[in-house]
């Protein structure tokens, strides 16, 4: 569903994905299936959206934006795709920033330009996310700092390793898996 006052120019839309109102989805931007797009988003051309991603209101999608399958990002989450901005002057090509599968984006958190967030990992909100979120941690803060970790089943894991209901985990090579 492509709501009647959404200018959405692209024809890459994934089946099922709803758009709602005032959304601009620029024309060569490649958006997934069974997406939610709310009210007040922006996607530009070089953007890529995958499958079961659900994009709350006031979020913008510069070009360099790699968005993995079943992502949440949180209302007016902020990606920045410009080092160095000034008025008029562009670059040959937009750095990446790519978003892991499962990960989390929290309301108003900024992701600056090539900036990698990995599997499963949280952005809390208001963070500002200057470096790599390896899969699984938890980041706040400004700029972003690592608290703990959240499991393939969405448990918050503390630094300690130990989520809320006493199971232990290890992380090892990016990988966090429970040993009891």
């Amino acid at each position: 569903m492509i709501h009647p006052l959404a200018d959405v120019q692209s024809s890459t839309i994934g089946e099922n994905t709803t758009i709602w109102q005032f959304c601009v989805i620029l024309k060569n931007a490649q958006i997934g299936k069974n997406c939610n797009i709310n009210c007040n988003v922006f996607i530009e051309n070089d953007v890529i959206v995958g499958d079961n991603v659900t994009i709350k209101p006031g979020v913008q999608l510069w070009d360099g934006v790699r968005i993995a399958d079943n992502v949440h990002l949180g209302p007016n989450a902020t990606f920045t795709n410009d080092k160095y901005p000034r008025s008029k002057e562009y670059v040959d090509r937009w750095p990446q920033i790519t978003i892991g599968k499962y990960a989390s984006i929290g309301a108003n958190a900024t992701i600056l330009p090539g900036v990698s967030i990995g599997n499963y990992a949280k952005v809390g909100a208001g963070a500002v996310v200057t470096k790599e979120v390896l899969p699984h941690q938890v980041v706040v803060g400004n700029p972003a700092k690592v608290i703990g970790y959240s499991s393939i089943e969405n448990n918050r894991v503390s630094l300690a390793l130990l989520d809320e209901y006493g199971h232990r985990y290890k992380y090892e090579n990016n990988i966090l898996s429970k040993t009891s």
